[in-house]
């Protein structure tokens, strides 16, 4: 197949959507499929031999971390000139609503993706919480285009299509097992994140430092608790706030991480917390669990879809001082952890990247199918 994914992020950024869609390229072209990536434009032209066309980004206000491209009509074009058997529209929002109206335009078989919860974290940005109905009228908008629809959990299947859409599907996860595995653990990483106290429960959290993640609801635990040393791992918006928030507490701000170093972070602690309930997956908790690690993460429905609390990993009530604290209590079982530690790593072994993006191959042959 002639593969066009339109995306509101790709490489160099670092998340969630950025890690799916650098596996299904990689895995696409693998299998032979010619694969053209239209992205914002932040310097890569190329990725795994399939081509990366950028279109040149803005800054938006509420969100001046990370660049973004607008809505461009200049993606008809590449997309008329690409001539791809299907698209794939990933978050069809700003720039990828471009790709899934050329796709409209043009009758190419069209697969819209939603990965990131919008609505749900204007309600987190108050000041920006009255455009909360046109983020929903554009999003149903641009899915209605669609011939397949794809979430990333039940749970937000279940959303979306309490909101009308139609066509839904959920889409397969994947994790890296070989990336992140127990041996990467090393003295030296927790001496350095539990900034020299080993001895005590080593928390990591790893991802972007935004107000969505809700890594300020652990600020009481760490000053309640002397036995818990925390590191957040990553940038962001947030970062400056967090780190002022939790001055005097046993948490460290390392940045971000990559590769082998990141690797060993997550195997050197005991567990991966989790503290959001926005989240439409969160890619990262198989990432600890792959490493061996009991996820301690609060209760939503995309979370529970992925952890089982007392089996692989340890649940607790959000913004509830005593859930965590029995959750952590838990933790501090040296039976239950290591039950909980190979559980864990025995989950993360059922799922691939591979598997993951035939499964979304599967998706694009659907539409085609139900296009024609």
């Amino acid at each position: 197949m002639k593969i066009a994914i339109v995306t509101e992020t790709f490489l160099p950024s670092v998340d969630g959507v950025v890690t799916r869609l650098r596996h299904a390229v990689e895995r696409f072209v693998e299998l032979g499929h010619e694969v053209m990536v239209i992205a914002p434009d932040l310097g890569v032209s190329e990725h795994h031999g399939a081509r990366v066309v950028g279109i040149r980004p803005v800054t938006l206000p509420f969100y001046k971390h990370r660049r973004f491209t607008l809505p461009a009509p200049t993606v008809d074009g590449i997309i008329r000139g690409f001539h791809p058997d299907v698209v794939h529209a990933a978050q069809p929002l700003l720039l990828a609503s471009s790709g899934a109206f050329a796709a409209h335009r043009q009758r190419i078989p069209l697969v819209a993706s939603y990965h990131t919860h919008i609505p749900r974290y204007l309600d987190l940005y108050r000041a920006y919480r009255w455009g909360k109905p046109a983020v929903w009228w554009q999003i149903k908008r641009n899915h209605a285009l669609a011939d397949v629809n794809l979430a990333t959990s039940e749970t937000m299947r279940g959303e979306l299509a309490g909101k009308g859409i139609e066509n839904l599907h959920v889409v397969r996860r994947g994790v890296d097992t070989q990336a992140f595995h127990p041996r990467f653990a090393t003295d030296a990483m927790r001496e350095r994140l539990t900034q020299g106290r080993p001895d005590k429960k080593l928390l990591v959290f790893v991802g972007r430092l935004a107000a969505e993640k809700e890594i300020h609801t652990l600020r009481p635990m760490m000053e309640r608790r002397d036995d818990v040393a925390l590191a957040i791992i990553g940038d962001g918006p947030y970062r400056r706030e967090l780190e002022s928030l939790f001055a005097g507490t046993s948490t460290i701000f390392p940045g971000f991480m990559e590769g082998a170093e990141l690797a060993g972070a997550f195997a050197s602690s005991d567990a991966f917390v989790f503290p959001s309930v926005t989240e439409t997956l969160g890619l990262v908790i198989l990432e600890g669990m792959a490493s061996g690690l009991p996820v301690v993460a609060a209760r939503s429905g995309p979370t529970m879809e992925q952890v089982t609390d007392g089996v692989d990993g340890l649940l607790f009530d959000s913004r509830d001082e005593r859930s965590l604290d029995a959750a952590l209590t838990r933790l501090g079982d040296a039976e239950l952890r290591g039950r909980i530690r190979r559980a864990a790593r025995a989950e993360a072994e059922k799922f691939s990247w591979e598997n993951a993006s035939d499964d979304l191959l599967r998706y694009y042959e659907m539409a085609i199918e139900q296009h024609g």
